[in-house]
């Protein structure tokens, strides 16, 4: 059996597999945290990357925003230059295996399955090919050791449930990590942000775990709302995670607790804090308000205070 993520250390999270992953993020009750950051801004604390920060502060999962599995550049990696932009010939070192070693934590990236034809609300924002999904890009974040992979949309970019559904699908054939499935708001699309028949085509498809819009963050998706979807999920096997994507995550420390307590409230097994901040991060201090609301000081500072080196 598995340790639960929040008591595991480093050395025990290096060896867990995607299942694995899965039932130690189970066993730790709704009390994980998912902290997303911008991989092309520049770090809130000097040279250092936005994911060691991240992990100071208390997150057990970091979620690497703007990641082009054909260009992995990671603000704040030793060898990424500050100064300069790096020429399309110059050859970049695989940032993942630098940040599990530098955080000792689960590094997971978002991929964008944009639809060919999405009814869109507002003027589309095009994104690379490597941060797009595709079997390419699916099977470098295997290739480079990416521990989880979130299809989900970042504001604009047209991407639809139907489109999420058959990236999982593809994932299912060419990555051995976890796979997040769904959408933290519209993503530009107009169709509705949750629906049941979403969550069916992603639990066909082989998602591990449901990604929610958290309650407070988009308009209209209310608190039985949640229930009722993390219910659903949950009776056919699917995690959950509710996500602060629509740049809440800076608000003051009271809005970040409100939010965290009723997510756990709801049952919600993982909790993510986006990266609308300061250098792409959520301010620190809020990411860790939102670990002491939902786990306390001593599971708190056991995150936080824990060397990579155990």
């Amino acid at each position: 059996m598995v340790k639960r993520l929040i008591s595991a250390n480093p050395s025990d999270v290096a060896k867990m597999n995607g299942s694995e992953l899965k039932q130690a993020i189970k066993a730790s009750e709704g009390r994980t945290i998912c902290v997303e950051n911008v991989v092309g801004a520049m770090p809130q604390s000097g040279d250092l990357t936005n994911a060691e920060v991240a992990k100071a502060f208390g997150a057990d999962l970091i979620l690497l925003n703007g990641f082009d599995c054909f260009r992995p550049i990671v603000m704040g990696v030793p060898g990424i230059p500050f100064d300069r932009v790096l020429g399309p010939e110059e050859e970049i070192e695989n940032p993942i295996p630098i940040l599990k070693h530098l955080t000792g934590r689960p590094i997971g990236i978002n991929l964008e399955p944009v639809a060919e034809n999405s009814d869109l609300m507002s003027e589309q924002v095009v994104i690379s090919a490597g941060r797009t999904s595709s079997v390419a890009t699916i099977q470098k974040a295997e290739e480079m050791g990416v521990d989880f992979i979130c299809f989900t949309g970042n504001p604009g970019t047209g991407v639809t449930n139907e489109a999420i559904a058959q990236a999982v699908k593809t994932a299912k054939e060419h990555f051995s990590g976890l796979i997040i499935a769904g959408k933290m708001h519209s993503a530009g699309s107009s169709e509705p942000v949750v629906t049941k028949e979403a969550i069916e085509a992603y639990v066909n498809a082989g998602a591990d775990v449901l990604l929610l819009p958290a309650v407070g963050t988009i308009q209209g998706f209310l608190e039985s709302d949640l229930i009722e979807a993390v219910k659903f999920a949950k009776e056919r096997g699917l995690l959950t995670m509710t996500a602060i994507g629509t740049s809440q995550e800076s608000a003051r420390p009271e809005t970040l607790r409100q939010i965290a307590l009723t997510a756990k409230t709801c049952g919600v097994d993982i909790q993510h804090i986006g990266d609308a901040g300061y250098g792409g991060l959520a301010p620190a201090e809020n990411i860790f308000e939102m670990s002491i609301a939902i786990r306390g000081m001593r599971h708190t500072l056991y995150r936080c205070a824990q060397s990579v080196n155990r």
